[in-house]
C-alpha cells in the first residue's frame, strides 16, 4: 500500500469512528451547564445573565483552545493533546461538584472549555488529513460528536439531576470522561504519512484558490462569518431549557427539546457533509445559514409545548451544515500543513460567537423580560453571516494549486 492509498481507506473510516466517539465524550462540558443552569441559578440566587456566565466562560476558553491546541496538534499529533484534555476536564468537573460559589464554578468552566477544545476544531482538522474524496462527510461526522454530546448526555443525566442534583452530575462526569477518552485517544497515535499529505494537496489543488483573496483575508472573513452564525445559533441552544422553565413546561421538557434539536443537528451535519462533497464548503455554509435564519423566525410565534418541540427539531435540521463546512473551505483553499492553525482560528471565532450569543441572549432577557428581542438579535447576526458568505461565493473562481502564505 502506498502513502496515497491510506486516504479514504478502511483505516481512515475506523479512525473516523474513534474520533466521533471521542468528540461525543469530550464535548459534554458545554452541554451539561445548559442542563443544570436553572438549578445553579436557584442555588446561588443569580440573574439569568449571571447564570449564563459559566457557559460563556466555557465557550471562550473552548474558542481560545481551538486555536492554541490546533498548533500543538499540527506539531505533536492529536493523541497527546486528547489525553491531556481528558485529565483537565475530569479534574475540573470534580472541583465543580464541590464548588462553594458561583465565581468558583464559573472559573472552573474555563478549564473545562480549554480541555474540551481539542475534541472539536483540531479533531476535525486531523480527520480531514485522512480523506480526499469523502472529506466533507468525514469532517461532518466528526463535528457531529459535539451535537451527539448535546443530544445524548442531557437525556442520560436528566435522571441524575432530578434525583441527586446538579453537583452529582458533575461528580459522575469527573469519572466517566477520563476513563473513556484516554483509551480512545491512544488508538489515534498513527500519523498521516508525508506522501499522503502531498497527494492530498495535489488533489485539493483542483479546487483551491480564490479571486483576490489571500489565505489570511479569507481566514478573517470566515471568522467574522462564524461569529455571525453562532451568535444566532446560541440563542435557542443555550436558552431553550430556561425558556421552557419560564413557560411552565419545566427543565426536563427543555432538556428533551435540546436533545431533539441537537439530534436534528447530527442528521443535518451528515446530510450537509454529503452536500459539501458535491457543492463545496462555501455554498454549503450559505444554504445551511439561510435555513437557520428561517428557523429562527419560526421561534417568534412559538409558545406552546408542541410548537416548541417542532421548531426545535426544524432548527436542528437546518443549521448543522454551517460550522463543519468552514473546515472544508479552509481545506479547499489552504495547504494541508496549515490545517490545524487555520481551522483552529476559524473555530475559535465560531465558538466565540456561541459564547457571546449565550451571554447576550441572557442580557437581553434581563432587559426586556422575554426572549423575543433575543431571537430578533440572533436573526440580525445571521444576516451578517449570509452577507459574508454571498460575498465569498461571488469572489471565488476556478481554483488553482494552493501555495503556503505566511500568517
Amino acid at each position: 500500500m502506498t502513502d496515497a492509498d491510506i486516504l479514504d481507506s478502511r483505516y481512515s473510516w475506523a479512525r473516523l469512528a474513534i474520533s466521533l466517539a471521542i468528540a461525543t465524550v469530550g464535548s459534554v462540558g458545554m452541554w451539561v451547564i445548559v442542563l443544570v443552569m436553572p438549578g445553579v441559578q436557584a442555588e446561588f440566587g443569580l440573574e439569568r445573565a449571571d447564570a449564563s456566565l459559566p457557559y460563556t466562560v466555557c465557550m471562550i476558553a473552548f474558542a481560545i483552545g481551538n486555536f492554541v491546541v490546533g498548533r500543538v496538534v499540527d506539531r505533536f499529533g492529536v493523541t497527546k493533546a486528547l489525553s491531556g484534555s481528558a485529565v483537565l476536564i475530569g479534574g475540573a468537573m470534580a472541583l465543580v461538584a464541590i464548588a462553594p460559589s458561583a465565581t468558583a464554578l464559573t472559573a472552573l468552566h474555563a478549564v473545562i472549555g480549554l480541555g474540551s477544545a481539542v475534541t472539536f476544531g483540531p479533531l476535525m482538522a486531523d480527520i480531514s488529513l485522512w480523506f480526499v474524496r469523502r472529506r466533507g462527510i468525514a469532517v461532518a461526522i466528526t463535528a457531529s460528536g459535539n451535537y451527539l454530546a448535546g443530544a445524548f448526555w442531557p437525556l442520560v443525566l436528566s435522571g441524575v439531576l432530578a434525583t441527586s442534583g446538579w453537583r452529582a452530575v458533575y461528580a459522575l462526569l469527573a469519572i466517566l470522561v477520563p476513563c473513556l477518552m484516554i483509551p480512545l485517544a491512544l488508538l489515534l497515535r498513527r500519523r498521516v504519512p508525508e506522501g499522503a499529505i502531498r497527494h492530498s494537496d495535489s488533489l485539493s489543488g483542483k479546487r483551491a484558490g480564490s479571486a483576490g483573496l489571500s489565505p489570511r483575508l479569507l481566514q478573517y472573513m470566515l471568522a467574522a462569518a462564524g461569529i455571525g452564525c453562532c451568535v444566532a445559533m446560541a440563542m435557542p441552544q443555550v436558552h431553550i431549557v430556561s425558556l421552557c422553565v419560564d413557560l411552565g413546561f419545566g427543565a426536563v421538557a427543555g432538556g428533551q427539546m435540546l436533545s431533539l434539536m441537537l439530534f436534528g443537528g447530527v442528521v443535518s451535519r451528515i446530510f450537509f457533509g454529503m452536500v459539501a462533497d458535491r457543492l463545496g464548503g462555501v455554498r454549503t455554509v450559505l444554504i445551511s445559514s439561510g435555513l437557520q435564519c428561517a428557523a429562527l423566525f419560526l421561534y417568534l410565534p412559538a409558545g406552546g409545548l408542541v410548537s416548541l418541540y417542532t421548531v426545535s427539531l426544524v432548527f436542528g435540521l437546518s443549521q448543522g451544515g454551517i460550522v463543519p463546512s468552514y473546515t472544508l473551505v479552509v481545506r479547499e483553499y489552504m495547504p494541508s500543513r496549515e490545517a490545524g492553525r487555520r481551522v483552529g482560528f476559524v473555530m475559535m471565532s465560531t465558538i466565540g460567537g456561541m459564547a457571546i450569543g449565550g451571554w447576550m441572549s441572557g442580557w437581553i432577557y434581563d432587559l426586556t423580560g422575554s426572549y423575543q428581542a433575543a431571537f430578533l438579535n440572533g436573526i440580525a447576526f445571521n444576516f451578517v453571516n449570509i452577507a459574508i458568505m454571498v460575498t465569498l461565493l461571488l469572489r471565488t473562481r476556478t481554483p488553482k494549486e494552493p501555495q503556503a502564505v505566511a500568517a
